[in-house]
């Protein structure tokens, strides 16, 4: 039979916040933590490696402890989405700074209002953008999304029959090397076989 642990992360936007981890890494021991993940990187970073690898390596009954939201994720629809990854493991979520903990009532209650304000803030978004269309459109103002590549077809196939090559054009037209296979391969394909 496997024991839960707490598993704590940590996290620093730079190297030059040294204090700050450390003070992080401190109140993690002190919270109990057995295992500290930890990584020194913007959480606006595509990617943030030791975030991913607790993730992973949390099992059921354990419970992941941040010191503060901000260090954990980068927005309310984020913490739905870690909460969300968590509890398909059966892993709890504290986070100290708040006195959260998904293991109690009143901690899955606010990760729950967490996640209906960050839907009801989605709803409205895409609301004020319907409506901004709408508005556009009946001012005459509003086109759509413009072609980009198909629209350069013609550019495209003139300067492949120039000599030219895939990244001259690419670097010329501003287009993916995907596009221009792409257009290169349509006119191939409409070209009359006899």
């Amino acid at each position: 039979m496997t024991t839960s642990a707490l598993v704590g992360y940590a996290r620093t936007s730079t190297t030059d916040q040294k204090a700050g981890l450390e003070a992080q890494l401190r109140d993690l021991e002190q919270a109990g933590c057995t295992k500290v993940f930890r990584e020194e990187i913007s959480s606006v970073a595509t990617k943030r490696p030791q975030l991913a690898a607790v993730l992973e390596w949390v099992r059921e009954g354990d419970s992941l402890v941040v010191t503060k939201l901000d260090r954990l994720a980068r927005s309310v629809a984020d913490l739905v989405d870690i909460n969300k990854q968590l509890k398909a493991k059966g892993v709890g979520l504290r986070i100290l700074g708040m006195n959260l903990d998904t293991a109690t009532a009143q901690g899955e209650l606010m990760v729950n209002v967490f996640a209906a304000i960050a839907q009801f803030e989605r709803e409205l978004m895409l609301e004020r953008q319907r409506e901004g269309i709408a508005k556009a459109k009946a001012e005459g103002k509003y086109a759509g999304r413009q072609p980009t590549a198909r629209a350069k077809a013609k550019d495209v196939l003139r300067m492949r029959s120039e000599g030219k090559s895939v990244t001259d054009i690419v670097t010329a037209l501003g287009i993916s090397r995907a596009s221009v296979f792409r257009i290169m391969a349509e006119h191939t394909e409409a070209a009359p076989t006899s």
